[in-house]
């Protein structure tokens, strides 16, 4: 067992503790809300929660102030079933927010609750690798190199993961016919993986500031944060297949009933898809759902990429029972 590869920043205990930190309970005068998020959405919403403050009370006439808390997103969704108190929660992928809804926090039918299936805006899956790109990484098949050594975060915990893992199939079921070549091709890609951290930050964290890898496996929006803040040290290189990453969003419609906030996080959600925050979100590397805003932006993110989607998958239920569940395939391909 190589339980090297599988290094995770904290114990599930402690992300639950660090995570519980941020996730409200008591409210004082001002109205408090919590927005429980995954990983890489830290700064977005350090930047939409000053806008979204400033909006409600022009608005409104009402102070208030939003609390986030971010972590894994199958940790965060866990954190939320086990008590966090969040009144909103912003995850990767639906099935993390159908998780609590099972658990009778989350009326059914949420995904209808916003526009496009809650997803106010998208993201795909892109490398990073340091300047110079030495190892002429250009598409899914350099991954698999013998000499390549590829970091990207644990799907039992990362939503992106998640994506990162169904991006790489798209491209193995693009390429071959064979499904012995398909599950040769991701045994391979996961046996070059060196770390595999708890989050997409995490893993961030290893490629950027630790210096691990030749390649990691990130968010779109990731990746272009990273290239912002270094603009010297990495690349992004885009992949000819990808997958279309929707990060779905939520009121915990039993914690806000009982916070009385349900107006102000329906109106939190809600307001994400307005043009301020429409652009907001493609300035941190976000696709914008709206489409002319999206235009605005077509020189930072290339559009032109072949995007499967998860119902190419059959839905996240079924994405989850072949391959992310325990015994599925991710667990038959990868040797903890």
């Amino acid at each position: 067992m190589r339980l090297g590869k599988r290094v995770l920043l904290l114990s599930m205990a402690a992300v639950l503790a660090i995570g519980a930190a941020g996730c409200g309970g008591k409210k004082d005068d001002v109205i408090t809300i919590t927005n429980v998020s995954y990983d890489p959405t830290r700064e977005l919403y350090e930047r939409y929660n000053d806008m979204f403050e400033q909006y409600y009370k022009e608005q409104y006439g009402q102070d208030i102030k939003v609390i986030q808390s971010h972590g894994g997103s199958g940790s965060q969704a866990r954190s939320v079933v086990e008590g966090c108190n969040a009144d909103v929660v912003t995850l990767a992928l639906e099935h993390d927010i159908d998780l609590i809804s099972a658990n009778g926090l989350i009326d059914k039918g949420w995904i209808d609750e916003f526009d496009k299936d809650s997803a106010p805006y998208t993201s795909t899956i892109v490398f990073l690798v340091r300047k110079g790109n030495a190892k002429d990484i250009k598409d899914w098949n350099d991954l698999v190199k013998n000499d390549v050594e590829v970091i990207t975060p644990d799907p039992k915990s990362s939503g992106g993961a998640c994506w990162n893992f169904l991006a790489a199939l798209a491209y193995a079921r693009t390429t071959y016919s064979d499904e012995a070549d398909i599950w040769q091709f991701m045994k391979k890609l996961y046996q070059n993986v060196s770390v595999m951290d708890s989050g997409a930050r995490g893993s961030t964290t290893t490629f950027v500031e630790n210096g691990k890898g030749d390649v990691l496996i990130a968010w779109e929006n990731e990746a272009i944060a990273t290239l912002r803040e270094y603009p010297e040290d990495y690349e992004i290189v885009n992949p000819s297949v990808s997958i279309l990453a929707q990060p779905s969003v939520a009121v915990v419609d039993d914690n806000a009933k009982h916070n009385g906030t349900e107006s102000v996080s329906t109106e939190y959600l809600k307001y994400l898809y307005s043009d301020d925050a429409q652009r907001l979100e493609a300035e941190s590397g976000y696709r914008p759902t709206n489409e002319k805003i999206l235009a605005e932006y077509a020189d930072v993110f290339d559009l032109d990429i072949k995007q499967w989607t998860i119902d190419d998958f059959g839905g996240w239920d079924k994405a989850y029972e072949d391959f992310f569940d325990d015994g599925a395939k991710f667990d038959e391909i990868y040797d903890y």
